[in-house]
């Protein structure tokens, strides 16, 4: 046996064996969705990606160690097969694999998902045999990958805003066989040659969604995406589109996120100590505080999205034991200062963001305090709704989507 075929075995017992640990945890339940994770091979769509190295640098930041075949085979190829996401690539730069080096911070630009959510997420879309369907950012290439293998390439177009990503994993699906349609191209305008689409499914996060998307399915199709912003707060929605331009669903549950779609990342907001010095001196009692949208908990992971549907342009940041929330649209400002009589607010602007915050709390508490799935999504050429219990229910909405608006 040559050192390939060696490998090659070793991969495919992975893959078993990752399929099996998938299936035990509900995943999986589509018995092609099995075959899909058994069949392809992970490793091929990664000759290297970062670890955490579970170290910080004296300044703070993450320390993150290079993994490639020809540093540490073994490493290597048990992480392909874990249930880990991989990062591979750092603020859009994209690593010389042959000569990797040490990282130290950086923010994540381009990863191969945890197989648990590429498979849920592809479980969720409620795909079918004869569906077509659009992935928005192809990434590696290794979820495009298991859709063809599920529903034949024909059926299968997947876009990617990086043109240097796109050419590698195109050189390895094509190199593995798979034919899907390819091409660069932005997530926020869909794809129409290849369009319409029976469903779309993105494996990058919104603000919106965007009205492309909605234009480019089916009526009767389905979208399944990750709302985003920059309070960080997530929410997966899958929406089924009619076809006048507008769409609804539900919430989904669990605490899923995606890196955002580069022209959604959130702007710089500038010196905390100028927006600072722009508050109001006199200061009220906050009725809730920050901690139950920043806390490591479910619930707070999903207050977050309901804080942010609230205040949709704000940014948050922690200085010391001060809390801020700066709002470069409107130039509105609040900070949260920990004291003896609780946390203290004061804020300044057109817009009160911690009391619309606040009222966000209040409502979903007098609602029965629901997770996602008790919130809906409902898109009309008049905005976007975020609702509570019905879509006649209390409702925020959500930024304005950027694309063009949906051909009539």
């Amino acid at each position: 046996m040559t050192a390939g075929d060696s490998v090659e075995a070793d991969a495919a017992r992975l893959r078993a064996h990752l399929a099996e640990l998938l299936a035990e945890d509900g995943r999986l339940k589509d018995p092609a969705w099995r075959k899909a994770v058994e069949t392809v091979p992970r490793h091929r769509f990664m000759p290297g990606f970062y670890l955490d190295a579970m170290e910080r640098t004296p300044q703070g930041l993450t320390v993150w160690h290079p993994v490639t075949a020809e540093r540490d085979h073994g490493r290597w190829l048990a992480a392909a097969y874990s249930n880990l996401t991989l990062i591979t690539q750092f603020d859009g730069e994209e690593p010389d694999w042959q000569h990797a080096v040490e990282r130290h911070g950086g923010a994540p630009t381009s990863s191969s998902t945890l197989p648990s959510l590429v498979v849920r997420m592809w479980e969720d879309a409620d795909l079918a045999k004869e569906h077509t369907v659009l992935e928005i950012g192809t990434g590696t290439g290794y979820s495009t990958a298991l859709a063809c293998e599920r529903l034949g390439s024909e059926a299968v177009t997947s876009i990617e805003v990086d043109p240097h990503l796109l050419d590698q994993a195109a050189t390895t699906l094509y190199g593995l066989g798979y034919t899907p349609d390819l091409a660069v191209a932005d997530g926020l305008y869909g794809y129409w040659p290849c369009a319409p689409y029976d469903r779309i499914v993105a494996a990058c996060s919104f603000r919106s969604v965007p009205s492309a998307l909605i234009a480019q399915t089916r009526p009767g199709g389905k979208i399944l995406l990750t709302l985003s912003g920059w309070l960080y707060g997530y929410a997966r929605v899958l929406l089924t589109v009619t076809g006048d331009g507008t769409a609804e669903g539900s919430l989904l549950p669990g605490t899923v996120s995606f890196m955002s779609a580069r022209a959604h990342a959130a702007p710089a907001f500038g010196n905390p100590a100028h927006w600072a010095s722009t508050l109001a001196e006199r200061a009220r009692t906050a009725r809730h505080t920050p901690e139950l949208i920043n806390a490591a908990s479910e619930e707070a992971f999903h207050l977050r999205f309901l804080a942010q549907c609230a205040v949709p342009n704000t940014q948050m940041l922690t200085v010391d034991d001060a809390t801020y929330l700066i709002d470069v649209v409107s130039g509105s400002a609040a900070i949260l200062i920990p004291g003896r009589e609780g946390w203290q607010v004061r804020q300044h602007g057109p817009l009160l963001l911690w009391d619309a915050v606040e009222d966000a709390i209040d409502t979903w508490q007098n609602g029965g305090r629901p997770n996602p799935t008790g919130f809906g999504l409902t898109i009309t050429r008049d905005g976007q709704r975020v609702w509570l219990g019905e879509p006649s229910g209390p409702s925020w909405s959500l930024p304005e989507p950027a694309g063009p608006a949906p051909r009539t």
